[in-house]
């Protein structure tokens, strides 16, 4: 079944191994096989069960990485026998000689090719049996060998991990891909024509995964927690990327419920497509801009298509998690130029680089930092790599000259803070000037409001910034201590909390008295609910994901902004985020019925 373009969220979470709910963060609706992705970073490996015709191919697997673990093992000898001397590199002699060993090999392919489990399986489960059954004897000496067996097993699942990494990017059928997560890059890496969706067990609704699977269009589940205990290759599986449903091994009548699912889908969308081309404009005939989020510069036909006019946020970090160095001037130039052709004179909001936080670069730190959501990330990981920020700013300022650009720092928590990265800018400009290269003179430089000491300060922070952009995303999360990255505490996500809506309604005000615009580019925009509030805020431009828009655009029609502005002053007087989440769900269903469709009676 192909997947279709539709946007929701759920947060729900199940514990039936059969009909899962998890959240739903790219809309979708598709059958298929599973492809199980092993998690090398857990202590032990679940047993998973496989069909008897891919035993040989699993043995084999084994095979292959039993002989690249030698191969890494000698040349990892070679270098400490001549770093360390000939007695201490003995050990990896031993772990070369445990995985020659014909015993063991051949009790690990019979655990394979007779009890039909994959290979990662067998390996942990006849390394710890040695293990233990070592332990068992006591001393020194075998708690020694059992170390090196710890340390060789490891190796091992190493090396099957990576080739499975390997073998999913070039898969020869159609697959669901199941896993306990997936980095960025892993998604943005799937080969379209064989990955139909995916669906993990950890993430939340605007992790970076969750908007790379909304950029490519792919249906996507995150939060399933359980899935993978339940999930074995080949198994026959269905997502609904729209409600968060997984249903591992549906029989007939499920299939028949997902098909009418998929049919109510293609009628929304063929029904949404109606209201692209219309303006944005409220009953009583206040406009509202809704431009678009992109990840990835061929997102800008999608964006203009959907309905946007112009680009509100440019996620440039993907530029960084999707490649294997740091991109070049010229390869960030060419996308940020790129970009300003798509537009062809539409505004485009370039962030720059928001990283440090993603598991992905902090695995690539030296020393990874304990708490990175409160480490060094973003705007204080370009100040202190300040090569690498020029190298950014440059780019961005050569794309200036082609079109209309602003520019925009994300994570600022103080004025000095801005004012050194505006002065890092200012720098960067003066070089380009004195190199004779063209680039806006005049170009807006504004902030990103993540956090509740920038909303705070939003009166100090007018004077020095040209624009304001709400990122809900962060802001919801520091302010509420929820890490939105975490399935556990989704429920308590909430970006109608009082606490929330009076830190925009602050920033909002705060924009009105500067006269400077204020948008909102968080996922949350999108939310019929939440978008209301906006709205009756004084917010006049939203910016969400491209498939978001038709949607929001028929929201926009089917409100006044009077009731917008009765919904938001009545949301601040509530002392319970639940209360005020129901209020805006029931008012905004009464108002828009439509644009809760499809999302289970859940917003």
């Amino acid at each position: 079944m192909p997947g279709v373009t539709a946007a929701a969220c759920d947060t729900g979470v199940g514990i039936d191994l059969q009909n899962l709910r998890g959240i739903g963060v790219s809309p979708g609706i598709v059958v298929g096989r599973a492809y199980v992705v092993e998690d090398r970073s857990r202590a032990y490996v679940r047993r998973r069960s496989i069909q008897r015709s891919r035993a040989e191919r699993e043995a084999e697997r084994f095979e292959r990485a039993r002989e690249a673990s030698i191969t890494e093992l000698n040349a990892v000898y070679a270098r400490a026998s001549s770093e360390m001397g000939e007695d201490a590199a003995k050990i990896f002699l031993f772990h070369v000689a445990a995985l020659s060993d014909k015993v063991l090999i051949k009790q690990i392919a019979d655990k394979i090719t007779e009890e039909l489990v994959t290979a990662d399986y067998a390996v942990w489960y006849v390394f710890r049996d040695l293990g233990q059954r070592l332990a068992s004897q006591g001393g020194e000496a075998m708690s020694a060998k059992v170390t090196d067996l710890n340390d060789l097993s490891a190796r091992l699942l190493d090396v099957l991990a990576g080739a499975k990494q390997t073998e999913m990017a070039s898969l020869d059928q159609p697959t669901i891909i199941v896993a306990r997560d997936l980095t960025p890059s892993q998604a943005a890496g799937f080969d379209r024509e064989m990955v139909l969706g995916f669906a993990i067990d950890l993430g939340g609704p605007t992790s970076h995964t969750a908007i790379v699977a909304r950029a490519l269009g792919l249906p996507a589940v995150v939060g399933c927690r359980q899935l993978t205990e339940a999930v074995s290759d080949g198994d026959l599986i269905a997502i609904d990327g729209r409600a968060g449903t997984v249903i591992v091994d549906p029989d007939e009548a499920m299939l028949d419920d997902f098909r009418v699912r998929l049919e109510a889908d293609r009628a929304r969308r063929s029904a949404l497509a109606e209201i692209t081309a219309l303006p944005a404009e409220t009953e009583d005939g206040e406009a509202v801009e809704i431009v678009g989020n992109i990840e990835f510069p061929d997102e800008v036909g999608q964006v203009l298509e959907l309905g946007g006019t112009g680009v509100g946020l440019y996620r440039t970090e993907f530029l960084f998690l999707t490649s294997d160095h740091d991109p070049s001037e010229e390869e960030q130039f060419e996308a940020y130029s790129r970009c300003v052709e798509l537009l062809d004179g539409r505004e485009l909001t370039i962030r720059t680089m928001d990283l440090g936080a993603d598991k992905q670069t902090q695995a690539k730190s030296d020393e990874p930092e304990r708490n990175p959501f409160l480490g060094l990330r973003s705007i204080r990981y370009c100040l202190q790599n300040e090569p690498m920020f020029k190298t950014q700013l440059r780019a961005i300022l050569r794309a200036s000259a082609l079109g209309p650009v602003k520019v925009m720092f994300p994570l600022i928590t103080s004025v000095p803070e801005f004012r050194h990265a505006k002065t890092i800018l200012l720098d960067v400009m003066e070089d380009l000037a004195d190199e004779g290269v063209e680039f806006d003179r005049e170009i807006r430089v504004g902030m990103m409001v993540e956090v509740p000491s920038a909303a705070m300060m939003a009166g100090a922070f007018a004077r020095e910034v040209d624009f304001f952009s709400i990122g809900t995303n962060d802001l919801v999360q520091y302010t509420l201590a929820v890490d939105r990255t975490n399935e556990r505490v989704a429920n308590l996500y909430q970006p109608c909390h009082p606490a929330v809506v009076k830190l925009v309604r602050d920033v909002v005000r705060a924009a009105k008295r500067a006269g400077i615009p204020v948008s909102c580019c968080g996922e949350a925009a999108a939310e019929p609910g939440f978008a209301t509030v906006l709205m009756g805020l004084g917010v006049r431009t939203l910016s969400a994901s491209p498939t978001s828009l038709p949607g929001l655009k028929r929201l926009v029609r089917g409100v006044s902004m009077a009731q917008c502005e009765r919904i938001a002053k009545r949301v601040v007087q509530f002392d319970s985020e639940h209360e005020a989440a129901s209020f805006v769900r029931d008012r905004v269903r009464n108002l828009v019925p439509e644009a809760f469709e499809g999302r289970d009676g859940l917003d």
